[in-house]
This record gives structure tokens, sequence and C-alpha cells, in this order.
């Protein structure tokens, strides 16, 4: 199982904030939605994707609050962004009830991962 893990660096994340723009990773100039927004996502919550890209930045699902949130019919490859604060994780799990957790997301990072056998998506507080 092959995925990538990108960390998105707290000076980058400030430039955006300043200039209300950030270059995303495929250095295509990408336009911040609020404060702290990147790809779609907005600050705090965590985001998947449908496909490893960014979509036009409209993720999928979106989510903002703390433990397990069921997903439904993702198959393959999908990019899983954490965009929260404070330290806070997101959890990729193979229970639909945030059990049988296998991947790891620290905050503003992202990864793409085979959703497949996934059905669920856990956030923690940090």
């Amino acid at each position: 199982m092959r995925f990538n893990l990108r960390k998105l660096s707290k000076p980058l994340a400030a430039t955006a904030l300043a200039a209300g723009t950030i270059a995303a990773v495929t250095t295509v100039a990408a336009p911040a939605q609020a404060a702290g927004a990147y790809a779609g996502c907005p600050y705090g919550a965590v985001c998947v994707y449908p496909n490893a890209s960014w979509n036009n930045n409209h993720p999928s699902y979106i989510f903002y609050s703390y433990g397990p949130h069921k997903i439904y019919n993702q198959y393959g490859q999908h990019r899983v962004f954490n965009n929260q604060y404070g330290g806070a994780g997101s959890w990729i799990c193979k229970g639909a009830d945030g059990t049988g957790c296998t991947w790891y997301n620290a905050q503003y990072t992202y990864a793409d991962y085979d959703l497949t056998p996934i059905n669920s998506v856990k956030l923690v507080a940090g």
C-alpha cells in the first residue's frame, strides 16, 4: 500500500493567512476561502477528497467534531487532509464506529489512502 504524507509548514500557513491565498503542493495558486482555509477545507476541519488530488478545492466530506464519522461508498485512492489546530489529529478506521484505526494524520498534514476497506474517520483532540 502506498501513500504520501505531506506537512504544511507554519510559516506557509501564516503567509496564507496574511495573503489570503496559498500555493498548492502542485504550485497552482488556490484562493483561501477564510482565514486558515486550504484547498476548500475550512480551518479546524478534516476533509476527504475524491481521488488522490485536491479535486479543484471541493472535498467530498468535511468533518468538524471530535469522534468517529462514517464514510460511505469510498473506493480507491482519496486524499485526507487534517486542517485542525491545537495538535488535533485524525485516524482512518476500518470500523464504522471509529475502531480498527490504522493510519494517523497529524495537524496540517495530508495523505493519500486507499479507502476501499475504510468505514470511518475519527477526529481526536491534541
